[in-house]
This record gives structure tokens, sequence and C-alpha cells, in this order.
């Protein structure tokens, strides 16, 4: 049986890295099918360039850029909206044509918190993510391909057991937010791939030398680049927002 194609869609470049980096390299190893569709920066920048250079380094293929503006960034695309102020149906039917062309059996991206930052953006793609999964597989949007359902929305979190751990690498000051640990449905040890994914993450050179959270990889002691990045937690949902029993 062939492995479970992904298809990452998170907020801006860096995202796809810090958050689902292990899961991408770990599934392209298993012979899967993989992709990162971004919502935010426009295809040409130097982020752009750097998100090309991750996806390369974790086996995903080429960038899928929406090409809106990030919140806090206007310049990050000229001419374009923010992603958060672009028409809601405009934005779900542009992923609902990166869905039907990849045909993923799972999607993955932000949970509804916003993963560690709760960025706005991050806010925005689980809400349009999670629409798009479901438009996907219905009658909607007739132009913008074959109906395709994909059978598994996993959300990129964290458990609240680890978030003190995770504020003694990224400070005190940045917000961390989390789930119960009993809501967590998938815990995976990505330690195998995490030279890969530290990679991918640093390829973010321009995040890295502002100080964000590249630039706190780049900083950290191996121990704590570890308990950073060695382990992806994800909660598992069906295509229209049910929680997914875990086996066993």
């Amino acid at each position: 049986m062939a492995e479970p194609s992904v298809l990452a869609v998170f907020a801006h470049p860096d995202d796809e890295s810090l958050s689902a980096g292990g899961l991408l390299a770990r599934a392209v190893d298993a012979g899967a099918r993989t992709a990162v569709v971004t919502a935010t920066w426009s295809e040409g920048s130097v982020r752009a360039r750097e998100l090309a250079e991750a996806v390369r380094i974790l086996g995903a293929g080429a960038p899928r850029m929406l090409g809106y503006a990030d919140a806090k960034v206007p310049e990050s695309a000229p001419g374009r909206p923010p992603f958060c102020a672009a028409p809601l149906d405009e934005v779900v039917r542009a992923l609902v044509v990166h869905i039907r062309e990849f045909r993923p059996d799972v999607v993955v991206t932000h949970d509804a918190y916003g993963g560690m930052t709760g960025h706005p953006d991050h806010l925005h793609t689980n809400r349009v993510t999670a629409l798009a999964a479901e438009a996907a597989g219905l009658e909607l949007y007739p132009d913008a391909g074959e109906p395709w359902r994909p059978r598994s929305l996993y959300l990129a979190t964290h458990p609240m057991s680890v978030v003190a751990e995770l504020r003694t690498v990224i400070g005190e000051q940045r917000a961390v937010h989390g789930v119960l640990d009993e809501q967590i449905s998938e815990r995976i040890d990505v330690s195998p791939w995490l030279e890969r994914k530290i990679a991918a993450v640093l390829a973010h050179r321009s995040e890295a030398d502002r100080g964000a959270v590249p630039g706190l990889v780049a900083a950290a002691h191996p121990e704590a680049r570890a308990a950073l990045l060695g382990t992806e937690w994800y909660l598992h949902r069906s295509p229209g927002g049910e929680p997914v029993e875990r086996a066993g």
C-alpha cells in the first residue's frame, strides 16, 4: 500500500519547517508525495527564495504560494491584500485548486490557536484550510478541478506539558499556545530527521538574522534544538472537522 501523500498548508515561509518539517521529511523517505502551500509573501521575494531552499531540503518539491501579504509586513506582497483581509471565498477557492490538483491523503496545517505564536495569519490559515479541505470534496468551485476529499486533517500543535520547556528556548516574552495533553492525537518522534529539519529551518536566513524563531534555533545548544524541534504533535481531524479516534 502506498504511503499517504501529504499537503502542508502554512501561513508564512518557515512555518512549514518549524511545524511539520519532520513529518514532511519522514513522509518523503517513506516514498510519499509531499508538497507545501504557503499563504503569504510573493514569488520572487527573499523569503520565497528561502522557502524554495527549505522545501528542497525537506524533499517537498517546488513552493506553491497563494501570494497574499503578511498581516504584519504589507510589503511582503506588493499590490496584494493582506491574507486575513482577502475575500474568504477567493482564498478558499485558491486553496481548493491546490488540493484538487495534488490530491493529498493528508492535509497538515496550524491548529486553531495558531501554533506557538498565535499569529493572526496562522489562525486564518487554520480556518481557510479546514474550509478548503471540506469544500474540495464537494460540488463547489466546478472550475477548480475534479472534487477530491482528503482522508485526514492534521493540525500542528503543542501539549501543555511541554510549554514551559519551550519557553526556556524561545523566551518568556514570546507567546506559546498549547492544548491539553489528552487532546493530542499523534506524537511523532522526528529525531531521525532532525538534522534535515534544522537545515530547512535555517534556510530561512532573513528570519534568523532578525531574531525570529529560526534565529533562536541557530543560536541554541543542540539539546535545546532537540527539545524544540525533535518531536511534533498533531490533532487528527476529518475534513469536516470531527475528531478522529486514535487507533487502539
